[in-house]
């Protein structure tokens, strides 16, 4: 317990640094969470230069807003949010259609055949889901919030979240058992 109070007290010392406009702190903050992002936003809007940009978004609102954080052990959480609604709304504006790309090789031929087309499944699947429904389960799945903290950075009920993504999953289930 004392290393991972440790590791709060270092991450909010960080995040306090970057809002109060220290560059590098800010720099070290993206060298951590760039990743976390483009993977919540790539859920989203399902194409990858459109996560790229969601996240880059997402960190030119976290320059100007970073000071109103109150909490900066609910950095994560806050960035996947932005990162979410802003790929949410590149994924309406934008309407993409999405070519999933299937790459061959000799190290991924030897794998399962049947992976590959599970992908593809849960792929379109997805793709029959709304960007709002999407962002939802990124924070839920990719993210990894819990009912409470997407219900604090969306609004609602714990328990409406939870209903909705109940609902998701098995209209996820059904479309795969019968695609």
């Amino acid at each position: 317990m004392a290393e991972a109070s440790v590791a709060d007290e270092r991450r909010g010392t960080e995040v306090s640094r970057a809002a109060a406009g220290d560059e590098m702190a800010f720099a070290r903050l993206v060298a951590a969470h760039h990743g976390y992002l483009r993977r919540v936003a790539m859920v989203v809007c399902r194409d990858e230069d459109a996560a790229e940009d969601a996240a880059q978004r997402a960190w030119q609102i976290c320059w100007k807003k970073l000071n109103t954080l109150r909490d900066g052990a609910r950095l994560r959480p806050w960035l996947a949010a932005i990162a979410a609604n802003e790929a949410r709304k590149i994924a309406e504006r934008d309407r993409r259609r999405v070519v999933l790309e299937i790459a061959a090789s000799p190290r991924e031929a030897a794998a399962d055949p049947a992976d590959g087309i599970d992908q593809i499944d849960l792929g379109r699947a997805l793709a029959q889901l709304s960007a709002a429904d999407r962002e939802l389960l990124s924070l839920r799945y990719v993210a990894g919030l819990d009912s409470t903290e997407i219900s604090e950075l969306r609004g609602g009920s714990a328990s409406a979240v939870r209903g909705r993504i109940a609902r998701l999953v098995e209209r996820l289930r059904r479309e795969l058992d019968h695609g």
